[in-house]
């Protein structure tokens, strides 16, 4: 009897102490504002090739070795484990605009020949193009935005466990001197980015302001009271971000109060209806406010290097402030060390890993 009481004893327990494991897990529910990733800044860019940049590094040198870096292809850095990417795209209606760019000329007057550009006639098509800066950073793993999307969610149907991707989109639309003119991104525009990131992508395969909102009145207010969805009801998903300013932000809004229908959020500062997802490009200045963000609930990106500095230096102190600032997203142009220039500088986690839990 003794024996039949005390394995009793014994069984119970055991059985509140797995209830208390099962409790505890439950209260420390893994959400997508708990990880950490780095991904790449300006994804899609092939370096310059050198005789136009030994041409652009004469006239500004400075300039020159702040471009002075490129990336291995989106889909090799998706299989790294990089989860950020950064696509820029520049309005092009109706095809054309930038069949022909300055820098091969450029090459040409110096007596040599350019590399092949666009040998599909890629940029004859209507849309949007993605590429860093007209006429003299113009290559790019995929010429077209949407070719890009489609070879990303590619890989995303080959992988469909993946954590989530946070892809930061610029919308350029800045004119230089003695560079051909780019189309403004006006709201219809912007519309464009939406539609062609809803004619790839499936809804239930991204991650969008309406998803985060629910049935909140604003996706501030979800963020803040029951802040950002379980991490694992988000495998194999996209995020998309508007890292703009204000006035386009303001266009992007108009006719979707609190991002409703949108497919992007926007860099909008918090005491807005729709700030969820901030950039806050330098760890450094702005550590105290990044880390004041974080635990309010809202999501950051910054950078571990900017403009190749840090990597000419060997300098990770922008990187260890990222980290510690518990942002959630890292941006770098040197998840391996940079073959252009002699550099050992390289930005991931332990274990040469590229996300964690935090």
């Amino acid at each position: 009897m003794k024996k039949i009481i005390l394995i009793i004893f014994f069984v119970g327990i055991l059985f509140t102490a797995l209830f208390l494991m099962i409790s505890c897990d439950k209260t420390k529910e893994i959400r997508l504002n708990n990880i950490q990733v780095i991904g790449s800044h300006n994804s899609y860019k092939i370096p310059i090739e050198q005789t136009l940049w030994e041409y652009l590094y004469q006239i500004d040198s400075a300039r020159a070795k702040s471009l002075q870096y490129g990336h291995v292809s989106i889909l090799e850095q998706l299989d790294l484990g990089l989860r950020n990417l950064e696509l820029d795209v520049l309005h092009d209606p109706n095809g054309g605009r930038f069949t022909n760019p300055k820098g091969l000329e450029i090459v040409k007057s110096l007596g040599n020949k350019p590399l092949p550009y666009d040998v599909e006639k890629k940029l004859h098509q209507p849309g949007l193009k993605m590429f860093h800066i007209q006429d003299i950073d113009f290559r790019s793993h995929y010429l077209l935005f949407k070719d890009g999307l489609k070879a990303i969610k590619k890989w995303s149907d080959n992988h469909p466990n993946h954590t989530p991707i946070f892809i930061l989109i610029n919308a350029k639309d800045s004119n230089h001197q003695d560079l051909s003119k780019l189309l403004s991104f006006t709201k219809n525009a912007l519309d464009s980015i939406d539609l062609e990131i809803r004619s790839v992508f499936k809804d239930n395969q991204l991650i969008t302001p309406d998803l985060v909102r629910g049935n909140h009145k604003t996706l501030e207010e979800a963020v803040l009271k029951d802040g950002w969805p379980s991490l694992e009801k988000l495998k194999g998903r996209f995020l998309f971000v508007l890292d703009e300013k204000e006035d386009k932000n303001n266009r992007y809004l108009e006719g979707h109060p609190s991002l409703k229908n949108r497919m992007m959020f926007v860099n909008s500062k918090e005491g807005n209806p729709e700030a969820a997802f901030r950039v806050i490009n330098n760890p450094i200045k702005d550590f105290d406010y990044i880390k004041e963000l974080v635990l309010s609930g809202y999501m950051v990106r910054t950078r571990a290097d900017d403009g190749t500095n840090e990597s000419r230096t060997n300098d990770y102190c922008k990187f260890e402030k990222a980290k510690q600032s518990g942002a959630q997203v890292i941006s770098t142009d040197y998840y391996v060390p940079t073959k252009l220039y002699k550099s050992d500088y390289k930005v991931s986690f332990e274990n040469n890993s590229y996300e964690r839990i935090k």
